[in-house]
């Protein structure tokens, strides 16, 4: 699965900022919902960002810093 697909389409457009958006919560019927959304260049690095429910807590603290280290906005 590609999973920087959309963002290349608009990276290869000319678009300079795309923002990639996650979501965390069993909905709004169910439960709280937390939303968030990270902007990052085409140069960035995705190596090993995957979903985060798949990520052991070390792992997901470490790329957590590696995006807010890279991230544009």
């Amino acid at each position: 699965m590609n999973l920087l697909k959309y963002e290349k389409t608009y990276w290869n457009k000319g678009v300079k900022l795309v923002a990639g958006i996650d979501e965390a919560g069993r909905g709004p019927l169910a439960g709280p919902v937390v939303a968030a959304s990270v902007i990052i260049n085409d140069k960035f690095d995705l190596t090993d960002i995957n979903d985060s429910k798949k990520l052991s807590p070390k792992k997901r603290e470490k790329l957590y810093h590696k995006i807010i280290q890279n991230a544009v906005d």
